[in-house]
């Protein structure tokens, strides 16, 4: 009688296992809902730059553009937004953040890209925007969805050279994309605000909201795991850089509530001279362009003409 009574048992913490993982994947992964994509996210900080970026927002959402469909490795409907700006001219792959939205992540470098010439393909990150995918990956799955943008760019539009800019996700995506195997012409990656490390960043987040992360976290990569297909410990910016080849720009803001700027630091500390660090005093997360925008323009301009990136100004 006790081994039913142990089976029952084993069962019982099975299934309650289970029903946590899927509870934290639907709290961590599953795509948004509902989500405004022109809207500023909450937050004091964003509040006092309201005014200045709803105008670049809008700015950036009225600029005509070409609607890009493709199919990633792995089956995963991907959408983006092409901005033909110069022919011939560098293009500038962009990834947005976690929850984020292409336009508005990139108000201000599309605005920058747009000024130097080149050509943009704005990217909805698996899971969120018009890209299909039934999980957010927090870049693990990201990464080779932007090795799969870079080669759909090269067979469409033959650019001379490629750079790869992300903010938070989508600085994390681009960091670990330089891990792999990329194509020569791939010259630049600028990353805004990147979390060293997924897992890092999510066991953060668990901290702050009072949940402990030792118990968090395994179910949290289980849920992953089971409803994503994706082990959430499998890549890491701050792994993929050391062995990366192509030359990282990294910005961070100083009083990033969200990112910690230390997780950047740790990142440039494992790229070594691959890596330039850039820290904005007062900027929040993401916030380093609205908090001194010539100073960041001027260091993507020094970072590309040092890369041999050609810029042409339009303005």
């Amino acid at each position: 009688m006790w081994i039913v009574f142990m089976i029952l048992a084993l069962l019982i913490v099975l299934s309650a296992a289970l029903i946590i993982a899927r509870w934290a994947f639907g709290q961590a992964f599953a795509p948004p809902r509902g989500i405004d994509p022109l809207a500023l996210p909450e937050g004091e900080q964003y509040q006092r730059e309201r005014v200045r970026m709803e105008k670049m927002i809008a700015e950036m959402a009225a600029i005509p553009y070409t609607e890009i469909r493709m199919t990633a490795r792995d089956g995963t409907p991907l959408f983006a937004r092409y901005y033909a700006v110069r022919e011939g001219a560098p293009l500038q792959i962009q990834m947005h953040g976690y929850h984020g939205s292409a336009i508005r992540d990139f108000c201000g470098g599309g605005k920058l890209a747009i000024e130097a010439g080149h050509n943009i393909l704005i990217v909805d990150q698996r899971a969120q925007g018009q890209s299909g995918g039934r999980a957010i990956t927090f870049g693990v799955l990201e990464r080779f969805d932007c090795l799969d943008w870079i080669n759909y760019a090269n067979d469409r539009f033959a650019p001379p050279c490629i750079l790869l800019y992300g903010v938070s996700m989508g600085a994390a995506t681009v960091l670990m994309a330089n891990g792999l195997d990329l194509p020569a012409n791939v010259r630049a990656v600028v990353a805004d605000c990147p979390y060293s490390a997924p897992y890092a960043i999510i066991a953060r987040v668990c901290g702050e909201r009072g949940i402990p992360q030792k118990l968090a976290m395994p179910f949290v990569r289980l849920g992953g795991i089971l409803w994503g297909g994706f082990d959430l410990c499998s890549a890491a910016p701050v792994e993929s850089v050391m062995s990366a080849k192509v030359p990282m720009l990294i910005f961070h803001g100083e009083d990033d509530r969200f990112v910690p700027c230390e997780m950047s630091r740790e990142i440039a500390r494992h790229a070594g001279n691959h890596c330039r660090l850039e820290t904005f005093p007062n900027a929040g997360h993401g916030l380093s362009f609205i908090e001194d925008f010539p100073r960041y323009a001027a260091a993507i301009e020094q970072f590309l003409a040092d890369c041999g990136v050609e810029t042409q100004k339009t303005t």
